[in-house]
Protein backbone atom coordinates (compact mmCIF):
# COMPACT_ATOMS: atom_id res chain seq x y z
CA UNK A 1 0.00 0.00 0.00
CA UNK A 2 1.33 3.44 -0.94
CA UNK A 3 1.53 5.71 2.11
CA UNK A 4 3.88 8.44 0.84
CA UNK A 5 4.40 10.08 -2.56
CA UNK A 6 7.63 11.85 -3.49
CA UNK A 7 7.49 13.98 -6.64
CA UNK A 8 10.10 15.49 -8.90
CA UNK A 9 9.33 18.97 -10.30
CA UNK A 10 10.59 19.56 -13.87
CA UNK A 11 8.65 17.39 -16.31
CA UNK A 12 6.57 15.97 -13.46
CA UNK A 13 4.58 18.73 -11.77
CA UNK A 14 5.87 21.60 -13.89
CA UNK A 15 6.68 22.06 -17.60
CA UNK A 16 10.40 21.71 -18.27
CA UNK A 17 10.16 24.84 -20.40
CA UNK A 18 9.17 26.95 -17.37
CA UNK A 19 12.65 26.63 -15.88
CA UNK A 20 14.48 27.45 -19.12
CA UNK A 21 11.96 29.98 -20.41
CA UNK A 22 11.31 31.89 -17.18
CA UNK A 23 13.45 31.01 -14.15
CA UNK A 24 16.92 30.73 -15.70
CA UNK A 25 16.72 34.01 -17.67
CA UNK A 26 15.40 35.81 -14.58
CA UNK A 27 18.31 34.59 -12.46
CA UNK A 28 20.91 35.18 -15.17
CA UNK A 29 19.86 38.80 -15.67
CA UNK A 30 20.08 39.55 -11.94
CA UNK A 31 23.17 37.48 -11.07
CA UNK A 32 25.77 40.31 -11.45
CA UNK A 33 23.79 42.56 -9.13
CA UNK A 34 23.36 39.74 -6.62
CA UNK A 35 27.10 39.06 -6.50
CA UNK A 36 27.88 42.74 -6.06
CA UNK A 37 25.44 43.04 -3.16
CA UNK A 38 26.33 39.70 -1.50
CA UNK A 39 30.12 39.35 -1.67
CA UNK A 40 30.21 37.43 1.62
CA UNK A 41 27.36 35.04 0.82
CA UNK A 42 28.22 31.58 2.28
CA UNK A 43 27.44 29.76 -0.99
CA UNK A 44 30.11 31.78 -2.80
CA UNK A 45 32.83 30.13 -0.72
CA UNK A 46 32.27 27.04 -2.87
CA UNK A 47 32.44 28.87 -6.21
CA UNK A 48 35.85 29.12 -7.95
CA UNK A 49 37.05 32.40 -9.46
CA UNK A 50 35.91 34.12 -11.57
CA UNK A 51 32.69 33.68 -9.64
CA UNK A 52 30.35 35.31 -12.17
CA UNK A 53 31.85 33.39 -15.07
CA UNK A 54 31.77 30.11 -13.17
CA UNK A 55 28.14 30.54 -12.11
CA UNK A 56 27.06 31.50 -15.62
CA UNK A 57 28.84 28.45 -17.03
CA UNK A 58 27.17 26.20 -14.48
CA UNK A 59 23.83 27.79 -15.31
CA UNK A 60 24.36 27.31 -19.06
CA UNK A 61 24.98 23.60 -18.48
CA UNK A 62 22.18 23.27 -15.89
CA UNK A 63 24.67 21.85 -13.39
CA UNK A 64 23.08 20.34 -10.26
CA UNK A 65 25.48 22.14 -7.91
CA UNK A 66 24.18 23.06 -4.46
CA UNK A 67 25.92 26.48 -4.35
CA UNK A 68 24.39 27.50 -7.69
CA UNK A 69 20.93 26.29 -6.69
CA UNK A 70 21.13 28.23 -3.41
CA UNK A 71 22.01 31.48 -5.20
CA UNK A 72 19.37 30.99 -7.87
CA UNK A 73 16.85 30.31 -5.12
CA UNK A 74 17.55 33.62 -3.42
CA UNK A 75 17.20 35.54 -6.69
CA UNK A 76 13.94 33.77 -7.45
CA UNK A 77 12.69 34.56 -3.94
CA UNK A 78 12.73 38.25 -4.79
CA UNK A 79 10.87 37.51 -8.02
CA UNK A 80 8.12 35.45 -6.40
CA UNK A 81 7.61 37.73 -3.41
CA UNK A 82 7.41 40.76 -5.72
CA UNK A 83 4.94 38.83 -7.95
CA UNK A 84 7.21 39.18 -10.99
CA UNK A 85 7.28 35.37 -11.05
CA UNK A 86 4.39 32.89 -10.80
CA UNK A 87 5.03 29.17 -10.41
CA UNK A 88 3.68 27.00 -13.22
CA UNK A 89 2.15 23.60 -12.48
CA UNK A 90 0.16 21.30 -14.73
CA UNK A 91 -3.62 21.60 -14.25
CA UNK A 92 -3.95 18.03 -12.95
CA UNK A 93 -1.41 18.59 -10.17
CA UNK A 94 -3.41 20.72 -7.66
CA UNK A 95 -6.45 18.45 -8.02
CA UNK A 96 -4.46 15.27 -7.45
CA UNK A 97 -2.50 16.75 -4.56
CA UNK A 98 -5.74 17.76 -2.86
CA UNK A 99 -7.22 14.28 -3.30
CA UNK A 100 -4.07 12.53 -2.07
CA UNK A 101 -3.69 14.89 0.88
CA UNK A 102 -7.35 14.48 1.87
CA UNK A 103 -6.92 10.70 1.78
CA UNK A 104 -4.07 10.93 4.29
CA UNK A 105 -1.18 10.29 1.92
CA UNK A 106 2.08 11.97 2.92
CA UNK A 107 3.45 14.20 0.15
CA UNK A 108 7.06 15.23 -0.44
CA UNK A 109 9.24 16.88 -3.08
CA UNK A 110 12.71 15.72 -4.17
CA UNK A 111 14.27 18.11 -6.69
CA UNK A 112 17.73 19.36 -7.64
CA UNK A 113 16.45 22.89 -7.03
CA UNK A 114 17.00 24.17 -3.50
CA UNK A 115 14.32 23.62 -0.87
CA UNK A 116 13.83 27.39 -0.81
CA UNK A 117 13.22 27.46 -4.57
CA UNK A 118 10.80 24.53 -4.31
CA UNK A 119 8.73 26.29 -1.66
CA UNK A 120 8.68 29.50 -3.69
CA UNK A 121 7.43 27.75 -6.83
CA UNK A 122 4.68 25.81 -5.04
CA UNK A 123 3.84 28.72 -2.79
CA UNK A 124 3.01 31.04 -5.71
CA UNK A 125 0.96 29.12 -8.29
CA UNK A 126 -2.21 30.13 -10.17
CA UNK A 127 -3.98 27.58 -7.94
CA UNK A 128 -2.69 29.31 -4.81
CA UNK A 129 -0.22 28.15 -2.17
CA UNK A 130 0.27 24.38 -2.52
CA UNK A 131 3.01 24.05 0.11
CA UNK A 132 0.60 23.08 2.95
CA UNK A 133 -0.10 19.87 1.03
CA UNK A 134 3.57 18.86 1.28
CA UNK A 135 4.96 17.44 4.50
CA UNK A 136 8.59 17.89 3.46
CA UNK A 137 11.07 18.95 0.79
CA UNK A 138 14.39 17.38 -0.24
CA UNK A 139 17.16 18.77 -2.45
CA UNK A 140 20.72 17.73 -3.37
CA UNK A 141 21.83 18.14 0.25
CA UNK A 142 20.38 14.65 0.75
CA UNK A 143 22.25 13.32 -2.29
CA UNK A 144 22.12 13.05 -6.07
CA UNK A 145 18.80 12.13 -7.63
CA UNK A 146 20.57 9.50 -9.73
CA UNK A 147 22.11 7.62 -6.78
CA UNK A 148 20.17 4.96 -4.89
CA UNK A 149 21.75 6.01 -1.56
CA UNK A 150 19.80 9.28 -1.78
CA UNK A 151 16.53 7.37 -1.78
CA UNK A 152 17.80 5.31 1.13
CA UNK A 153 18.21 8.60 3.00
CA UNK A 154 14.64 9.55 2.10
CA UNK A 155 13.35 6.18 3.30
CA UNK A 156 15.08 6.79 6.63
CA UNK A 157 13.69 10.33 6.87
CA UNK A 158 10.11 9.23 6.11
CA UNK A 159 10.11 6.12 8.30
CA UNK A 160 8.06 4.15 5.75
CA UNK A 161 8.89 0.79 4.26
CA UNK A 162 10.49 1.30 0.82
CA UNK A 163 7.55 -0.19 -1.09
CA UNK A 164 5.16 2.17 0.73
CA UNK A 165 6.80 5.13 -1.02
CA UNK A 166 5.94 6.08 -4.61
CA UNK A 167 8.46 8.23 -6.50
CA UNK A 168 7.28 10.20 -9.55
CA UNK A 169 9.75 11.58 -12.09
CA UNK A 170 10.19 11.99 -15.82
CA UNK A 171 13.87 10.93 -15.72
CA UNK A 172 14.57 7.24 -16.24
CA UNK A 173 17.94 7.31 -14.39
CA UNK A 174 16.25 8.79 -11.31
CA UNK A 175 13.56 6.11 -11.42
CA UNK A 176 16.27 3.45 -11.75
CA UNK A 177 17.99 4.75 -8.62
CA UNK A 178 14.74 4.94 -6.63
CA UNK A 179 13.68 1.46 -7.74
CA UNK A 180 17.10 0.08 -6.74
CA UNK A 181 16.41 1.39 -3.23
CA UNK A 182 13.09 -0.47 -3.20
CA UNK A 183 10.68 2.39 -3.90
CA UNK A 184 7.64 2.05 -6.14
CA UNK A 185 8.17 4.30 -9.16
CA UNK A 186 6.27 5.80 -12.07
CA UNK A 187 7.47 7.89 -15.00
CA UNK A 188 5.51 10.98 -16.03
CA UNK A 189 5.47 11.19 -19.82
CA UNK A 190 3.79 14.49 -20.57
CA UNK A 191 3.39 15.28 -24.29
CA UNK A 192 4.44 18.91 -23.78
CA UNK A 193 7.83 17.82 -22.42
CA UNK A 194 8.50 15.25 -25.16
CA UNK A 195 9.63 12.71 -22.57
CA UNK A 196 10.79 9.35 -23.94
CA UNK A 197 8.89 6.51 -22.22
CA UNK A 198 10.97 4.08 -20.18
CA UNK A 199 10.74 0.39 -21.05
CA UNK A 200 11.56 -0.52 -17.43
CA UNK A 201 9.01 1.41 -15.38
CA UNK A 202 5.27 2.15 -15.25
CA UNK A 203 4.37 5.20 -17.33
CA UNK A 204 1.63 7.79 -16.73
CA UNK A 205 0.52 10.78 -18.80
CA UNK A 206 -0.57 12.83 -15.75
CA UNK A 207 -1.31 12.57 -12.02
CA UNK A 208 -4.85 11.28 -12.63
CA UNK A 209 -3.32 8.42 -14.60
CA UNK A 210 -0.93 7.80 -11.68
CA UNK A 211 -3.95 7.47 -9.37
CA UNK A 212 -5.54 4.92 -11.68
CA UNK A 213 -2.35 2.87 -11.98
CA UNK A 214 -1.71 2.67 -8.22
CA UNK A 215 -5.28 2.63 -6.89
CA UNK A 216 -5.06 6.11 -5.37
CA UNK A 217 -7.90 8.62 -4.95
CA UNK A 218 -8.17 11.05 -7.86
CA UNK A 219 -10.91 13.48 -6.77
Amino acid sequence: MIRSIVTDIEGTTTPISFVHRVLFPYARERLPGFLEANEAHPALANVPEPKLGTLLQWMDHDEKITALKAIQGEIWKEGFTSKHLVGEVYADVPLALSAWFAAGLRLFIFSSGSVEAQKLLFGHTPAGDLTPKYEGFFDTNIGSKKESASYGNIIHALGNQPDEILFLSDIEAELDAAAAAGLAVCQLVRPEDKTIPSPRHPVARDFHNVSSLFGLPCE
